[in-house]
């Protein structure tokens, strides 16, 4: 009883009416106070892996959920108040600068050439080459970053439903909807392409569609709605996922974590897992983090569990990357911890402006990007 209603209190801080509400990273306490369980004290740093500041740079506060978009050795990022970024990761030089013109409710997704962002005036806002192309009012709202490839921007909306646009033109060339959900999750969803299909989140299940027109080819179930009322019927695919090959592994939001076989569109295992944030991995494991800060490795074949770090509870881990031997993960305190791979164990922590990290780490080119709450841009890299 007591885990069904700590899933239905997490449901309901992360939870949205379309209208949108507060978005919640952390845990609540369930129990005879209002104090919040008190973070792991942080272990001694061993410094195993030599690694090291390279550049550091700013954007702007970061309040909405960040994708940092890599292409190439160019990062591409964005800040609430509309500014959208491209930088050098390997120098941290600007590339261009532009605003969307209001703050932003999701972004950034690009291909180098055509960046996309929306506003929370639910426009979407397409950029090329750093200059504004053009603009569209979306009908619904959206907080997952536009997904750009074959000269189209597809748009995953709140209410998972899905819409083409001519990446050129902004013409809406298709709209796929679905069954609207009387709650929804106010964080990124997953949308991604293997091969010609484009893949996507709506609710529990990993559905792939045609890009050309929206028809969907296949759909595979990771978890299933279960419960009495609304709240605890929440069930929803969150963003970033690992993809290896046709293998594309998530997490369903405080209910399971599993991995499908995109090309057959069949579930190959699927695991209860208690988190909100996605997952990282490799060809032999998927990383993540549960709500309580364990950090968990998979394998990727299997589904069993490979290891668990416990070290870190309560300390607002967010999206684990897979960098080299180690398992980059970001905590609500500025801390960036450096595990390793094969056990867990901490091999190295980095230290930025001590607010919380806002997005996924992601690597471009040989650097470590990672941006913070505040709007600190730091890039990494090894010795």
């Amino acid at each position: 009883m007591g885990r069904r209603l700590t899933r239905a209190l997490l449901a309901v801080a992360a939870a949205s009416l379309l209208g949108g509400c507060a978005v919640w990273n952390s845990i609540p306490y369930i129990g005879g106070s209002s104090d919040k369980p008190k973070p792991a004290e942080l272990e001694a740093n061993p410094n195993l892996l030599a690694i090291r500041q390279a550049w550091t740079t700013s954007i702007g506060k970061v309040d909405f959920p960040l994708s940092v978009a890599v292409t190439g050795t160019t990062a591409t990022l964005a800040a609430s108040d509309g500014t959208v970024m491209a930088l050098d990761a390997a120098t941290g030089r600007e590339q261009w600068r532009v605003s969307a013109g209001a703050p932003l409710a999701a972004g950034v997704g690009t291909d180098g050439a055509t960046t996309a962002v929306v506003t929370r005036n639910n426009d979407l806002v397409v950029f090329a080459n750093g200059k504004e192309a053009w603009r569209q009012k979306l009908t619904v709202l959206s907080y997952t970053a536009p997904f750009v490839a074959g000269a189209r921007v597809f748009v995953l909306g709140a209410d998972r439903s899905v819409a083409g646009f001519d990446g050129a033109t902004g013409r809406r060339l298709w709209t796929q909807s679905r069954a609207g959900e009387p709650l929804v999750l106010r964080q990124s969803g997953v949308m991604l392409a293997v091969a010609d299909t484009l893949v996507v989140g709506q609710g529990g299940r990993l559905a792939g569609l045609n890009p050309l027109n929206g028809s969907v080819r296949w759909e595979a179930p990771v978890a299933i709605a279960r419960g009495i009322n609304d709240v605890e019927r929440l069930v929803d695919l969150v963003g970033r996922v690992s993809r290896v090959g046709d293998s594309v592994c998530v997490r369903a939001f405080q209910a399971a974590v599993g991995c499908v076989d995109a090309a057959r569109g069949q579930v190959a295992w699927t695991q209860k897992a208690n988190g909100s944030e996605g997952v990282g991995g490799d060809g032999a494991s998927v990383f993540g983090t549960e709500a309580d800060g364990k950090v968990i490795a998979w394998k990727r074949e299997s589904g069993q569990r490979a290891w668990t770090n416990e070290k870190m509870l309560h300390r607002g881990l967010g999206t684990p990357l897979a960098l080299g031997r180690s398992v980059v993960v970001g905590d609500a305190f500025g801390f960036v911890h450096m595990l390793s791979r094969e056990d867990g164990t901490l091999l190295n922590r980095l230290a930025t402006d001590g607010s919380a990290i806002a997005a996924a780490p992601v690597v471009a080119g040989n650097t470590l990007v990672v941006v913070t709450k505040n709007g600190g841009v730091y890039g990494f890299v090894p010795q």
